[in-house]
């Protein structure tokens, strides 16, 4: 609500969307990396001493923390947001500004594994009974979520890349993850920063690549016992990082709680032109 009234959106703004647990970690630190990469080589890089969540900063996660309203207007453009809101409630001056939003989704099943895992992390933490993968379904299944259903929030942003592709770019976790080559620097055409010839040529686009892979990402000592503030508290960065894998919910998933998701999102998503 205080993102909704304070936040102006520039029309350089780069605003990254995503539903809880669909890649964000990731994203962030590829988006940071790509409009920022004149400097950075693998022996100078941000990412020594800042972590993903603290280069592009979630609005009301981290931006907008108590009744503290910063001055945004000195941030340089063009400015690096993130956020988990869904499209409709988004502060109107994203929409009315026509700043670039990138939404990332992800296969629900290992959505839904990875929200379980991170929920459970914080009830450990907390001393709160930890829930069970039937109880996390049941919750996933109904909608039942800070950010809302899960299929809604996709729908929200899908919608709107249909109504504003040059505005709204929607990328999907699993192709990035085959081709991210391709998908990188359709990432950079987006945002305004395209790859130039050499930049090719001298493997810039595999460079970032390499530098915000998940594994490098993870080992960095700023990960490994670094913190970030947020509304909720300090953070231990090592909680934004488990697999970052595709697939993993065979892992966990029975037979019929897989079908019962699967089912779901073929309902939820009949008629979009999305499907898994």
């Amino acid at each position: 609500m205080v993102a909704q009234e304070h936040f102006k959106a520039r029309p350089t703004d780069v605003l990254l969307a995503t539903y809880p647990k669909s890649g964000t970690t990731w994203l962030k630190a590829l988006l940071f990396a790509t409009v920022n990469r004149s400097p950075h080589t693998n022996s100078h890089t941000p990412f020594a001493t800042l972590g993903p969540h603290e280069c592009v900063p979630f609005l009301e996660y981290q931006v907008y923390i108590k009744d503290h309203i910063p001055d945004l207007d000195v941030i340089p453009s063009p400015r690096l947001f993130a956020t988990h809101i869904p499209f409709r409630s988004l502060p109107a001056s994203v929409i009315d500004s026509g700043c670039k939003l990138v939404y990332l989704y992800r296969d629900p099943k290992d959505t839904f594994i990875s929200l379980w895992h991170f929920a459970n992390k914080f009830r450990a933490k907390d001393n709160i009974k930890l829930w069970s993968l039937n109880e996390a379904l049941e919750h996933f299944c109904n909608g039942i979520s800070t950010f809302g259903p899960y299929w809604d929030h996709v729908l929200g942003y899908w919608n709107g890349h249909l109504e504003r592709p040059q505005k709204v770019l929607f990328l999907k976790y699993e192709e990035i993850m085959q081709q991210p080559v391709v998908h990188l620097k359709r990432l950079a055409e987006f945002v305004g920063c395209p790859f130039t010839v050499d930049e090719e040529k001298e493997g810039g686009v595999e460079g970032i690549i390499r530098l915000c892979a998940f594994e490098n990402l993870r080992h960095l000592e700023v990960n490994k016992i670094g913190r970030t503030e947020m509304v909720i508290g300090s953070v231990d960065n090592s909680l934004f990082f488990r697999r970052g894998v595709v697939g993993d919910w065979v892992n966990h998933l029975t037979p019929e709680m897989a079908r019962r998701l699967e089912e779901t999102t073929a309902s939820k998503f009949r008629g979009s032109g999305l499907s898994f």
